[in-house]
């Protein structure tokens, strides 16, 4: 592709007690660019769901390339779990946000930054890319760039998918938040009937302890 193709990168899920975060990327040429602006895309949290899944197709359309890739609930625990000081989520998810930009074919990408300093987030990107391409980190970059805005919305489309087939398959267990009441009191009734938690959720985090104690949940696990 030519040197003035753009990319940008995204995550969702990062937040969830379930399923898997998901990391996005779109790449742009000039034009591409300017029809996502055409389109409204902005960042997916903005967004409806309806109106997403509206523009999922049309970014397809206006981008040159959108990739994405899955990081599993095992995975997020592992490092979570047994990675070492600044070898953790973040550090994993830059992996990813790797991964993904290897596929965009862009000259330079422009990625939300996961880490709390933008610049060690970029340069943990950088230093597992496989290609040649310059990385730039913000916080808030799927609201101020374009690009990142149009891989927010993929991202979050394809996990609300991966969502919707656990739903089909366990239950609602609402949004899969911790503050959510629906959730709590889905796996607080889990824990009451299994005693163990199932295999879709990070087991990881710290708020199942807070779960384990709820009116009828069972603190075995």
């Amino acid at each position: 592709m030519g040197p003035r193709v753009v990319g940008g990168v995204d995550e969702a899920g990062r937040g969830c007690l379930l399923g898997a975060l998901v990391v996005a990327g779109v790449s742009a040429s000039p034009a591409g660019v300017k029809r996502l602006k055409e389109l409204g895309v902005k960042d997916s949290k903005k967004l409806s769901p309806r109106r997403r899944e509206a523009l999922y197709p049309e970014i397809l359309r206006a981008a040159e390339r959108v990739r994405w890739a899955s990081i599993p609930p095992s995975e997020i625990d592992a490092v979570v779990f047994r990675g070492e000081k600044l070898r953790k989520l973040n550090y994993l998810e830059a992996t990813y946000f790797a991964k993904v930009i290897d596929q965009l074919g862009a000259g330079r990408v422009t990625v939300d930054a996961a880490d709390v300093f933008p610049e060690r987030f970029a340069r943990d990107v950088s230093s597992n890319l496989k290609s040649r391409c310059r990385v730039k980190a913000f916080h808030k970059a799927d609201r101020d760039f374009i690009v990142v805005s149009a891989a927010s919305v993929v991202a979050k489309v394809e996990r609300d998918r991966q969502v919707a087939l656990l739903k089909e398959a366990h239950g609602d267990f609402g949004s899969g938040y911790p503050s959510d009441p629906a959730t709590k009191s889905f796996f607080a009734e889990w824990l009451r009937r299994e005693a163990a938690l199932p295999d879709f959720v990070r087991k990881s985090w710290k708020s199942w302890s807070r779960y384990a104690r709820l009116p009828g949940a069972s603190s075995g696990r």
